[in-house]
């Protein structure tokens, strides 16, 4: 065995937030002092090598002289927390129109993870009837979990949605999961919202690029522009789901339970907000 050092890169103000969350956290719980392994202050630190960094649970473990399984205990309890502080969709939605932005954007996004066995019976495209892996993104060739979410105008995220199985198409999930509605609702109010191809006839007040209809004339000069201002506008969302990838490593691949992802991504997005201090 070789002892080396190493620095987390991350403001030892977030550590204290994330370390101050865990002690609230166990006063909920009842749990009396002296009585774990770690103090919130050395569990926030090991919580965040994990996101930052994706650091495997052993070495984690090894490093803080806990066993693994109580490694994995204080990870799904912290990431529990963190995600409890995760801003509701209407409550965004009503800031932004405050502020004054002009539209919001939405995406989806997949998050990877390991191989999942569960099945599911296809009921639309070709192979219909067929039995498909639940987890599993055609659109991606990977398994993992759909996860949609919200980004301002320059691309900083707002908002993330609960978990759905990858198999899931951006439309049905942003419908099931209610935020369709909650979109139209503010698009009435003056937000609009952009979005990609995906989304096409989600609602109204949710705009998406013209489609050119099987059998119909190629798309007119007016309609192309507006696709290009569309995209153009749209695109900068794509920052707002890479700057939680790049900054918390641990999105790259979830060797959790699959049905972590969604309390992952928004534990991720809590972090981040405050590492803004609440700049959005």
């Amino acid at each position: 065995m070789i002892d080396y050092g190493a620095t987390l890169d991350v403001a030892r103000e977030l550590v204290w937030f994330v370390s101050d969350v865990l002690r609230t956290e166990r006063r909920r719980r009842g749990t009396r002092r002296g009585r774990r392994a770690l103090t919130p202050y050395r569990q926030a630190v090991l919580v965040l090598r994990w996101f930052r960094d994706a650091t495997p649970i052993h070495r984690l473990a090894t490093d803080h002289r806990i066993s693994v399984a109580t490694a994995y205990r204080y990870l799904h309890e912290a990431i529990t927390a963190l995600a409890a502080h995760a801003p509701d969709l209407h409550q965004v939605l009503r800031e932004r129109r405050a502020a004054g932005d002009t539209h919001v954007i939405l995406d989806g996004t997949l998050i990877p993870c390991d191989r999942v066995a569960a099945t599911t019976i296809k009921t639309k495209g070709r192979n219909r009837g067929a039995t498909v892996h639940l987890w599993y993104s055609g659109k991606h060739r990977a398994f993992g979990g759909n996860i949609q979410f919200l980004a301002t105008p320059d691309g900083f995220p707002l908002w993330v949605s609960a978990v759905l199985p990858g198999s899931r198409n951006d439309l049905s999930a942003a419908r099931d999961l209610d935020i369709v509605g909650a979109l139209t609702a503010a698009a009435g109010q003056g937000l609009p919202t952009l979005a990609d191809k995906a989304y096409h006839s989600a609602g109204i007040g949710i705009h998406t690029p013209i489609k050119k209809a099987a059998g119909q004339p190629p798309l007119g000069p007016r309609q192309r522009v507006y696709n290009l201002l569309q995209s153009r506008a749209r695109a900068l969302g794509e920052r707002a789901i890479a700057l939680l990838k790049t900054r918390w490593r641990a999105l790259h691949h979830i060797s959790l339970c699959p049905h972590r992802i969604g309390h992952i991504v928004q534990a991720a997005l809590v972090l981040t907000h405050h590492e803004h201090h609440g700049r959005y």
